[in-house]
């Protein structure tokens, strides 16, 4: 079993900066691919980036340039760093984990989910 515990959400102003984290517990987190989806209210979960077991990563089109997921398999831990925050990058963000080492692109292709973290874009 996987428990993935997310942290580093908040209130930030738009321009500004946030850098979540996802810890993991179980095995073979080396193995799996990870990503971090985005929900707003009234709207579906969306895939912001990923990560695969390799390190090939995929980002949605609205924060290409200004995130950046990473993850330190030895600490069981992704990162996505959050530059140049708008206003719609506001929602509760999501930690996912595939069985398989490669990224998927549905909600579906992720087995294992957090509790999510809010972060709110506001000045």
């Amino acid at each position: 079993q996987v428990q993935l515990v997310e942290s580093g959400g908040g209130l930030v102003q738009p321009g500004g900066s946030l850098r979540l984290s996802c810890a993991a517990s179980g095995s073979f987190f080396s193995g799996r691919a990870m990503a971090w989806y985005r929900q707003t209210p009234g709207k579906e979960r969306e895939l912001v980036a990923s990560i695969s077991s390799v390190g090939s990563t995929n980002y949605a089109d609205s924060v290409k340039g200004r995130f950046t997921i990473s993850r330190d398999n030895a600490k069981k831990t992704v990162y996505p760093q959050m530059n140049s925050l708008k206003f719609e990058d506001t929602g509760v963000y999501y930690c996912a984990s595939r069985i398989l080492g490669s990224t998927g692109s549905s909600t579906g292709d992720y087995v294992y989910w957090g509790q999510g973290t809010l972060v709110t874009v506001s000045s």
